[in-house]
């Protein structure tokens, strides 16, 4: 179910072309839109050797990094360096 909304400008003529298309395949416009979109993102992602999984791999990782640190006591954002580095001290000994 599409649920987003994206908007831009084209061209009269690229309007037009892309009108038509639909009207031959008898589809609505922004089925034909969302296939070119769709199309366009797998032949970047092959030309610029992307892989898919690879990346759900890498984010995956990243994912076990994030998060909040709880120290118990307030601190601001000027002190947290000290905190992570107090913290990595107390971990590995560094």
């Amino acid at each position: 179910m599409r649920t987003e909304v994206y908007s831009w400008r084209l061209s009269r003529e690229l309007k037009t072309d892309v009108e038509r298309a639909a009207r031959l395949r008898k589809e609505p416009v922004s089925s034909i839109l969302e296939m070119a979109v769709r199309d366009w993102l797998q032949k970047s992602a092959a030309e610029n050797g992307e892989d898919a999984e690879e990346q759900r791999r890498l984010h995956a990782a990243a994912e076990a990094c994030f998060g909040t640190m709880s120290s118990g006591k307030r601190i601001g954002s000027e002190n947290v360096r000290e905190a992570v580095r107090e913290r990595l001290k107390k971990r590995y000994g560094r």
